[in-house]
């Protein structure tokens, strides 16, 4: 397509979500939960298609040579596909936040004045990679009153159109308009600076991928987004964890699955148990053939580590590749974390409740975890059927961004009558 062509092209979608919002916006409950109903059947049934249609994606990435965090969240199993449809049906089965009335209370003047939970219109998702996004992004925004506009990676076209197919059906099922979830047809580039200007037709920008993607969302987007920029997870082990806990948590947040957001990329360990934990993990680490980077104290209790630079500190590695601190206390675990991380999600493992609720207040990121892997950061294991991202602002939504944060409110005011003095 030309320039003059995209834009064009993305008007028309544009103005498409805009009508379909106002539609679904009014929509009854049992019709979005019909067609979410309806999207996980197609997407069970057509597993074989999705599995052969990522194949094609899977076997063009690696000819690229992109790299292996990028083709892990590529790739979908039959596990995975089996995850996308209950959390299309975990959504239906939601409450449907949209028309709540929440904190409706008189007023001297004899009025009632409430909030309302309403839709926040049409919700743009730009994303990389990850083709469980179409669905889950889908169902979010349907559920929550929305139309969305979906613009995947060029390296998914495949499997996110076969997942689009499922998701169309879905919505014919239950009397939907088609272009209440539209996924963009193009994968130029010049798509996604139509999307993230459109002010008219598009009401949030929700950008899912890389941090060069997100901070050039962040920079040219010209309506609000919902974002984060980078995964910088720890997991802090007190002198008072207990040492199995402790083993089995370090070793699942950094090695169940290496290229994900909320995998644990810094380990800090309190320096009056750092000996015998360090030498348990370190030896699990190194069968698993993880990079240790460690600061001097640290590789002095395993020698079998690389140095750890400051730059070290604040990398999002999405690799087999760890940093390891030894700290003297629970106040320097949280300095660390606070001036390195990235507000996205810290454990700390300790059976001293005073500590934990320290750790838990003044730790400043979005999910803040006791006794367990920063891996259930993820809005279907937070019980939100599935989430369209994480969000480490902290205007609006933070963590996991499910229904209600695909929602605002409005005042509702009451009245029978009554007139200003």
């Amino acid at each position: 397509m030309s320039t003059t062509e995209i834009k064009q092209y993305m008007q028309s979608v544009g103005q498409q979500a805009r009508s379909a919002s106002r539609l679904v916006a009014k929509t009854e409950t049992i019709a979005k939960n019909q067609a979410l109903i309806a999207m996980a059947d197609a997407i069970k049934r057509d597993e074989q298609k999705l599995l052969s249609a990522n194949t094609m994606d899977v076997e063009n990435a690696k000819a690229k040579g992109l790299d292996t965090a990028m083709i892990d969240r590529l790739t979908l199993s039959q596990k995975g596909i089996a995850t996308m449809a209950e959390g299309l049906l975990q959504i239906a089965s939601l409450a449907d936040p949209i028309g709540e009335i929440t904190n409706l209370n008189f007023r001297p003047s004899g009025i009632q004045v409430g909030r309302m939970r309403v839709p926040l219109g049409v919700i743009g998702i730009i994303y990389e990679a990850r083709p469980n996004v179409t669905a889950d992004a889908a169902a979010l925004c349907l559920k929550a009153g929305n139309a969305a506009i979906l613009r995947g990676g060029s390296e998914a076209i495949h499997s996110n159109q076969a997942i689009a197919a499922c998701v169309r059906e879905g919505l014919v099922t239950a009397g939907l308009p088609e272009s209440t979830v539209q996924v963009i047809e193009t994968t130029d580039r010049a798509a996604v600076g139509e999307l993230i200007t459109m002010k008219d037709y598009v009401d949030v920008i929700v950008p899912r991928g890389g941090k060069g993607l997100i901070e050039r969302i962040s920079n040219e987007a010209r309506v609000p987004v919902i974002k984060h920029l980078d995964g910088i997870c720890h997991v802090y082990i007190d002198d008072q964890a207990d040492f199995d806990k402790a083993i089995r948590i370090s070793d699942n947040a950094k090695t169940q699955r290496y290229g994900t957001c909320n995998t644990m990329e810094t380990l800090l360990i309190n320096v009056n148990i750092a000996p015998k934990i360090l030498a348990a993990l370190g030896e699990i680490y190194q069968k698993k053939n993880v990079e240790m980077r460690g600061d001097e104290a640290a590789r002095a209790i395993f020698a079998n580590m690389k140095p750890a630079i400051e730059e070290d500190w604040s990398t999002e590695y999405l690799a087999p590749v760890l940093s390891i601190r030894i700290v003297n206390d629970l106040d320097q675990a949280i300095d660390h974390i606070n001036h390195y991380g990235s507000q996205h999600t810290d454990a700390i493992i300790t059976e001293n409740y005073s500590r934990a609720r320290r750790f838990l207040r003044e730790v400043d990121s979005s999910s803040v975890m006791v006794n367990t892997t920063t891996r259930f950061a993820d809005g279907f294991e937070y019980g939100l059927g599935a989430e369209i991202g994480i969000s480490t602002d902290k205007i609006h939504a933070r963590g996991p961004v499910g229904l209600e944060g695909l929602t605002s409110q409005k005042y509702i005011v009451l009245g029978d009558g009554q007139i200003r003095q």
